[in-house]
């Protein structure tokens, strides 16, 4: 009978792994990324807030959504990135 294995299971052949961070995003990376997302259209507004807060819309008639610090913005960003790849493989 086999053993199970320890740890993770090994990456998809087609997928690249995920690789989690070793430090927490700072004020200007996550200013970085919301500027390249505006920049590419792919959110139309992200707007950072005196008290650290993100403010992001998609769309001009879009809801306003509240992200709580760096983290976050750095998070949508990730997932954005991720869609954007993933849909972009399905249509080819």
């Amino acid at each position: 009978m086999a053993r199970p294995r320890a740890g993770p299971p090994p990456p998809h052949p087609e997928r690249p792994a995920i690789r989690s961070r070793t430090s927490v995003p700072t004020a200007a990376e996550a200013s970085a990324w919301a500027e390249v997302l505006v920049r590419h259209r792919l959110l139309h507004v992200a707007v950072l807030a005196p008290n650290g807060q993100w403010l992001v819309q998609s769309a001009p008639e879009a809801p306003v959504r509240v992200l709580d610090g760096s983290a976050a913005m750095v998070d949508l960003a990730a997932q954005i990135q991720h869609h954007t790849r993933t849909t972009r493989n399905h249509i080819r």
